[in-house]
Formats: C-alpha cells, sequence, structure tokens
C-alpha cells in the first residue's frame, strides 16, 4: 500500500501547484449555462418571436423548479443549507469589499447567495407572470403585464450586475470563475 506523501516529500512543482476541489456538479453547471441561454433568448424574443418567447419562458420555469429541488438534494455546494448564513453576512461583506477584502468562499461568497436569491425571486416573478398573461384570465391584466415588464427587467439589470461581480471577484482573487462554473473546479488556497 503506498504510503501518503507528505509537503516535504513532494517536488517543487507539486508545491506550488494550485490545488483544486470540485465544488458546482455536473448538473448544476448546466443549469446555471442552460437559465444563461435561455434568458438572453426571452430577452431578445418578446413580440418579435412569441412563439419562441414563451418556449423560453417555460423553459425557465422548469429550470426553476429543477433548481429548487436541486437545492434540497443537489451535491454539498448546489444546496440552500448556508443561504440565510450567508444572507445575514452579505451587508459586512459587501461594506468589507470596498477595501477589498474579499475572504475566500470555496461555494458562494454572501454577495454571490444574495445575487443568487435576486435572480431566483426576479426569475420566478418574470415567469410566473409571463405564464399568467398568456391565460384567459389574465391576459391584458396590467398589473400581470407590469409584474412580467419591470422582472424581466430587474433579470437583466442583475445579470449585468451578476457578470461584473463575477469578473471583479475573479481579479480580486486571481481566479478564473467563469472557467469554474464550465469545469466545475475551484482553486483552494492552501490556509484554507
Amino acid at each position: 500500500m503506498p504510503e501518503a506523501r507528505g509537503a516535504s516529500d513532494r517536488s517543487p512543482a507539486d508545491r506550488t501547484a494550485p490545488r483544486t476541489i470540485a465544488v458546482w456538479d455536473l448538473p448544476l453547471r448546466l443549469w446555471h449555462w442552460a437559465l444563461a441561454i435561455c434568458v438572453l433568448a426571452a430577452w431578445f424574443t418578446p413580440t418579435v418571436f412569441d412563439r419562441l418567447h414563451r418556449i423560453v419562458g417555460y423553459t425557465v420555469l422548469g429550470l426553476l423548479a429543477f433548481r429548487l429541488v436541486w437545492g434540497f438534494w443537489g451535491s454539498r455546494y448546489s444546496r440552500f443549507r448556508m443561504v440565510g448564513v450567508r444572507l445575514r453576512a452579505a451587508p459586512g461583506y459587501l461594506w468589507n469589499l470596498r477595501r477589498g477584502m474579499t475572504g475566500r468562499y470555496i461555494g458562494l461568497n454572501p454577495a454571490g447567495t444574495l445575487m443568487l436569491v435576486a435572480l431566483l425571486a426576479s426569475l420566478a416573478v418574470s415567469t410566473i407572470t409571463g405564464a399568467m398573461s398568456v391565460t384567459v384570465t389574465f391576459f391584458g391584466v396590467w398589473w400581470v403585464e407590469d409584474a412580467h415588464h419591470y422582472s424581466s427587467d430587474a433579470v437583466i439589470v442583475l445579470v449585468v450586475l451578476h457578470v461584473v461581480g463575477v469578473v471583479l471577484m475573479g481579479i480580486l482573487q486571481r481566479e478564473n470563475l467563469i472557467r469554474a462554473m464550465i469545469t466545475g473546479r475551484k482553486r483552494i488556497g492552501t490556509h484554507l
């Protein structure tokens, strides 16, 4: 049986190579990128390609349902178990970002958790009111149309903030977070 090598037994290349850990599982990564594609498609298709807009909207509803289920039964970093703790930490975390203090999180940091909740909530309102607006009961009802319009605008604003936040955090932490959401692996420091 091979013995485990200690830090002093490893070659210099092994000691300096960044270590990674599996964070986001394949179902979550597929969900993330499918949702990104659907949101963009939905944004550019209303009133021009109504049929496609509706199909994409119903797809987003299905994706939201999957995420809700996966938030309770998915892998460790897919679960919602830390959402409350991270949401309470979000104001302090955002305040500390002014000075470049990011902390190091394997999964979502408090700002990322806040963004997750905001995006899921606004997507839920947007898709539900969108589905309502094509029914006989709610077709042409002003508050349904307004809720759909404003929540859809909020989704796009949040998506832009999300992308900017990912890029800024990648720069501050010197890590390619986009690649991490493609591969599912994040770099871990020796201090963790």
